[in-house]
């Protein structure tokens, strides 16, 4: 595996570029569907926010400058992606954000690409209850597992205001559970 400041180098350089682009692709690809499949929740809609992600991250590469991570750098990229993605989808449909996660869950019910169990899908119905930076925070600290100076780094909020943004997630989750 490359480092990562050789391969922005290689990213930057306009001989190496494309092969490594092809690395970068092949070594994020997975992580980043994942973290945009748990914002999106369509495989569909996942894809074409990914395709959109890692088109941005290409034509921005020349513009990044170390002070972060490339990897938060591109989580950043593919957060905002997402989020614009949501937003549209809501303003199209003409509907509120919580009206369309819940059709998104339901459309969960019926894709051939969701593996979960009856569980899964109610902790998917949880996190669609959620506000959007809550669920957020605890897609990237429950699933990814990210430290939350991580997060802090994506996010650029402070880690004490993710800690409380966790918290106040995993309750609700909890409560709604509970209650279904």
């Amino acid at each position: 595996m490359v480092s990562e400041e050789l391969l922005v180098k290689q990213l930057q350089a306009p001989t190496t570029q494309a092969s490594a682009f092809q690395l970068l692709v092949n070594t994020y690809k997975e992580r980043l569907y994942w973290h945009i499949r748990r914002i999106v929740v369509d495989h569909d809609d996942t894809d074409d926010v990914l395709q959109n992600t890692f088109i941005k991250i290409f034509r921005n590469i020349d513009g990044f400058k170390g002070e972060s991570k490339l990897y938060s750098w591109m989580y950043r990229i593919a957060t905002n992606e997402a989020l614009s993605f949501i937003k549209e989808k809501t303003r199209k449909l003409g509907n509120n954000n919580m009206e369309v996660q819940q059709k998104m869950i339901e459309n969960l019910e019926s894709d051939v690409y969701f593996e979960g169990d009856f569980i899964q899908l109610q902790l998917q119905k949880a996190l669609a209850t959620l506000p959007e930076k809550q669920k957020l925070v605890f897609n990237m600290k429950y699933f990814e597992e990210l430290k939350y100076e991580e997060i802090s780094e994506i996010l650029e909020t402070s880690v004490g205001a993710l800690k409380a943004s966790y918290h106040l997630a995993v309750k609700k989750i909890e409560s709604f559970l509970i209650e279904h």
